[in-house]
């Protein structure tokens, strides 16, 4: 449970190898957070993220196996992280892809592996973890969407459609939870300069993941539901929404060129 002055306790993190959750974990361990659990596949080099946690403070931190795509298994990991470290007050859920637009027309069973990892598999654990913090009356899940989710362009629809299915899956559920003490945090992040973005070239106003932990952090402290990083992005993202179509593929093309 959040302590005397409201700052976050105990985090799971669900895709545990995230640079931006390895940041997340840190920022919050530095002040309050005692109670860090990272879940994820056993390739996904948790430990650098689960040194980080215990180097800024953290005192209990836990590794635990969770995939995102093997649905059956999530009612157990998650049931088994509450069950053991009791109240958790923070969700951070950064699992994910990227892939490339090429990649996924090349073969499609792994556009479809990419919807259930970045997607569905995240739908199942963040709908278990809602029912869980329901049960003890507080808590917070933070879902990491995307810009590209907000209008997909032809050279990233398909991860782009699996950030606008999470968008709109954590403002409902936001919306579900409602009144029953627990709440939902959608992040927009633009380009983060991470493991996953190595190699690409940095679009306008990118960012790193200490600088979007800091955002998610701040988002926290101020109730926000939503939170752009870095939060200038939401003024073009308002207007290229409103775009007929004719010049959206006109600014999609480009911002690819």
């Amino acid at each position: 449970m959040r302590d005397a002055f409201g700052e976050v306790q105990s985090v799971l993190v669900l895709g545990g190898g995230s640079d931006i959750g390895r940041a997340v974990c840190v920022r919050l361990a530095a002040s309050r957070c005692r109670t860090v659990v990272l879940a994820g596949r056993p390739g996904d080099d948790m430990e650098p993220v689960a040194d980080a946690a215990r180097a800024a403070g953290a005192t209990t931190v836990e590794i635990v196996e969770w995939e995102a795509t093997d649905v059956d298994s999530h009612r157990k990991v998650i049931d088994d992280v509450f069950d053991r470290f009791g109240d958790i007050d923070l969700a951070y859920v950064p699992a994910g892809i990227l892939g490339s637009q090429d990649a996924f027309e090349s073969d499609p069973a792994f556009a479809a592996k990419a919807v259930d990892i970045n997607f569905g598999g995240l739908v199942s654990s963040c709908l278990l973890v809602a029912e869980r913090m329901k049960a003890q009356g507080h808590g917070t899940i933070v879902v990491m969407s995307s810009v590209a989710g907000l209008r997909a362009r032809k050279d990233n629809f398909v991860y782009g459609s699996t950030k606008a299915g999470l968008d709109a899956f954590g403002q409902g559920l936001g919306d579900a939870l409602h009144g029953t003490g627990v709440r939902v945090v959608v992040v927009r992040p633009g380009f983060v300069r991470t493991k996953m973005t190595e190699g690409m070239d940095a679009a306008p106003f990118s960012t790193t993941p200490e600088e979007v932990a800091g955002y998610i952090v701040d988002g926290l402290a101020t109730g926000r539901e939503v939170v752009w990083a870095p939060p200038l992005l939401q003024y073009p993202f308002f207007v290229f929404r409103l775009l007929p179509r004719f010049l959206w593929r006109i600014v999609a093309d480009r911002a690819a060129g």
